[in-house]
């Protein structure tokens, strides 16, 4: 393996080639063992995980979502993920709580409590004012006899796996299985909500998110459209292509309606007789074409299988055809951080 310069002290602090190896070899078996355990827990989930779901979306204020240690790292993960799929939740810090934060869980919420061992201390208290709260508790836990076993509605238990780490003291399978779950708790209950892309985009603003789900009838080009009659002559046709720079013009009958388009590909192809032909004998019938909703990271996927650079955006019309609102060109979409599959 070559490395880039670096400085003597660190070049005799590399590995060599048998540990880079062995370390390789571990790091392999980590994931592999890790992704054994994803396994089960997808092959294990039964009615309470669909139970789990329906309390969290039928809930009349937020989900509040409490673990502590490492558990409320990922607590916080799955808070921040059912935040950016449509449901309202928050972190709820159990240590926190018990100075003052219960405050932050009312009734009407549904609380959702990590823990490993289902014993951990701190969240007794948690526990304890959903109860008087009347709050619906769901318990991620790999123990059911335990205290979040015991008090918990609704009980989602992770299978007996064993820690990646060869001792079982870090926790690492069991934070990827807790991790996995809230995903998939998050993204069932967004899709049981009926959250669409409007919704998702509206919560992603500043983002790439909100870039890739942006409506192509947002971006596309309004006015000053590359459009010609069907018995326009071409040599009126080709000076509107090569003005417009899109690539190619539409050809539109009386009531405005998209019949065809002319590309470069139709000049190359009618080169030796354009001079002696209309735009509605050169042109392409029944073009690709999009639609205003459309969002852009679908377009530049489109346009990119379909091998062409502009596209003209319709309104759909009761005889199949449509009246061209825009056109959007590749180059507008790729400055967005959009990039062809």
């Amino acid at each position: 393996m070559n490395y880039p310069a670096l400085s003597p002290a660190l070049t005799a602090a590399m590995p060599s080639p048998a540990q880079i190896a062995t370390i390789r070899g571990r790091g392999r078996a980590i994931i592999a063992h890790e992704a054994e355990a994803l396994r089960h827990l997808g092959e294990g989930l039964d009615d309470s995980f669909a139970r789990a779901c329906w309390l969290i979306a039928g809930a009349r204020r937020r989900l509040v979502v409490s673990g502590m240690g490492k558990s409320g790292h990922i607590g916080r993960k799955i808070a921040a993920s059912f935040s950016a799929t449509g449901t309202a939740a928050l972190f709820l810090h159990p240590a926190e709580a018990s100075h003052g934060d219960l405050g932050m869980m009312m009734a009407g919420d549904v609380l959702l409590v990590l823990s490993n061992s289902g014993n951990t201390g701190e969240l007794g208290s948690v526990l304890r004012h959903a109860r008087a709260l009347g709050v619906a508790i769901i318990g991620m836990v790999a123990c059911s006899r335990s205290m979040v076993g015991n008090m918990a509605d609704v009980l989602l238990l992770l299978p007996d796996r064993p820690e990646a780490c060869q001792d079982s003291f870090a926790p690492t399978t069991s934070t990827v299985m807790q991790l996995a779950l809230g995903d998939a708790l998050a993204l069932s209950v967004m899709e049981a909500r009926g959250v669409g892309r409007g919704q998702i985009r509206a919560l992603h603003p500043g983002g790439a998110i909100g870039q890739r789900l942006t409506p192509v009838g947002e971006v596309m080009h309004r006015t000053g459209l590359p459009l010609v009659a069907p018995d326009a002559p071409m040599s009126d046709v080709v000076p509107v292509i090569s003005d417009h720079r899109y690539g190619l013009a539409g050809v539109v009958d009386g009531a405005g309606r998209l019949l065809g388009v002319i590309s470069d590909g139709d000049l190359r192809r009618h080169f030796s007789t354009l001079a002696e032909r209309t735009a509605g004998e050169v042109m392409t019938r029944d073009p690709l074409s999009l639609c205003a909703d459309m969002v852009a990271v679908d377009a530049l996927k489109w346009m990119n299988e379909a091998k062409i650079t502009a596209a003209f955006v319709v309104a759909p019309m009761a005889g199949g055809e449509g009246v061209p609102l825009g056109i959007v060109h590749m180059h507008d979409l790729l400055p967005m951080g959009l990039e062809p599959a």
